[in-house]
């Protein structure tokens, strides 16, 4: 019998931790999204730490051409951000999106969760199905909860992938308005009542913790 108890301990030792970094890093390469914690635990071993395995591996690779990086709530191997030119002639661009689908995906990265009638209302434009569509079938937009309001109205926010291709952990880490005006992607001229550009990245963390108070 105490044999058979050790047998069984045997059965259910965890692998060595380098082993399992090993299994995490092979995971990871594999996978063309980005894998939870969870999901790792759910293929290695019993008795494996994904978690613990997981941050060796993100400290063996920082300063590597590649890095472990978080990407909502998954993690992922990319390439590490300041290579990324080297990646550009590879880059086919197939269609370019509207000014109105940029400004409507600005409004739901920086808005979310944000009904149509919200994107309208700060568009001062109305938003054809057409453009939602098209961030939807990019992956980058999904819809989100209904609204408590009458008509119990449709939401929509930023997905993973959106996050993934701009290189980003969660929403909080958009780019200030500022930025984005540099980058072409909102007007350069404010609108008439708008505040001073000095408080643009103000107002964007005021508008997220206003985001976190509703939620």
């Amino acid at each position: 019998m105490a044999d058979a108890g050790k047998l069984d301990e045997s059965l259910f030792e965890a692998p060595p931790e380098a082993e399992q970094e090993r299994m995490v890093e092979a995971i990871l390469f594999a996978s063309a999204e980005a894998v939870t914690v969870s999901e790792l635990n759910a293929r290695m071993p019993h008795g494996a730490d994904a978690k613990r395995a997981l941050e060796d591996l993100r400290r063996r690779y920082e300063g590597r051409g590649v890095q472990v990086v978080r990407v909502g709530e998954g993690w992922a191997i990319r390439t590490a951000p300041d290579l990324g030119f080297l990646m550009q002639k590879e880059t086919v661009e197939t269609r370019k999106l509207s000014r109105a689908a940029v400004e409507t995906l600005a409004i739901i990265a920086y808005h979310q969760p944000v009904t149509r009638a919200e994107i309208e209302e700060i568009r001062g434009v109305g938003v054809s199905r057409g453009t939602i569509d098209q961030l939807i079938e990019l992956d980058w937009v999904r819809l989100g909860r209904r609204k408590m309001t009458p008509g119990r109205p449709v939401t929509f926010v930023v997905t993973e992938e959106f996050l993934d291709h701009f290189g980003l952990e969660s929403a909080r880490d958009l780019p200030g308005l500022k930025e984005l005006r540099a980058a072409g992607l909102l007007e350069s001229r404010p609108p008439p009542d708008a505040p001073a550009d000095e408080t643009d990245d103000q107002n964007q963390t005021k508008m997220f913790e206003e985001d976190s108070d509703e939620r």
